[in-house]
């Protein structure tokens, strides 16, 4: 059963990813999440990226309407999503290869680290719009290197879709979450 701090997240989530706000993600929303990814630097038309990306966020979906549609009526309301998070922990596997292509989509320049202005594309192309991050990326980047290596970026994302702690700063990787505290 999902906490009250990770209902809140999961909120935020559904909002960005359904499209026209009707409070169901359907295959149309995820479409449409797709078209906002393939927007991105190096997500050209006929690339591998391009395709790894589709077929993630399709497979996602796919996914999702297989094991969270509970009244298969083809749609996933905030309900069905919360009843998955349960699931969660058990696709850890699946969660960071996830954040593989994530990563590799983010990374717009190819040198193998998120900077702060790619992580500003993340968050601004996971939610369709800019958002405030002030702060956040000081709280993601956890060596303080001044960038987010592939294996800060993978905890930080597992972080993201598992954690229940709203003191773990994954929680923040797409933007903050609703009356969560500034780190």
């Amino acid at each position: 059963m999902a906490s009250t701090f990770q209902e809140r997240k999961l909120r935020t989530v559904f909002a960005a990813f359904d499209a026209d706000g009707d409070g169901y993600l359907r295959e149309e929303d995820f479409r449409a999440l797709v078209a906002r990814w393939n927007r991105l630097p190096g997500v050209d038309p006929g690339t591998e990226l391009r395709a790894r990306v589709e077929t993630l966020l399709m497979g996602w979906w796919a996914a999702l309407l297989e094991t969270g549609d509970a009244n298969g009526d083809g749609a996933i309301d905030m309900g069905e999503l919360l009843a998955l998070v349960d699931k969660l922990p058990a696709m850890v596997a699946d969660v960071t290869a996830t954040a593989e292509t994530v990563f590799d989509a983010i990374d717009a320049n190819g040198d193998g680290v998120i900077s702060p202005e790619e992580h500003r594309r993340l968050v601004e192309t996971w939610n369709g719009r800019s958002a405030d991050l002030t702060g956040v990326f000081e709280l993601l980047d956890l060596n303080g290197d001044g960038h987010l290596s592939r294996e800060e970026f993978a905890l930080l994302w597992r972080q993201f879709w598992m954690s229940d702690d709203p003191a773990e700063p994954g929680n923040s990787l797409c933007g903050r979450v609703p009356g969560q505290r500034e780190g």
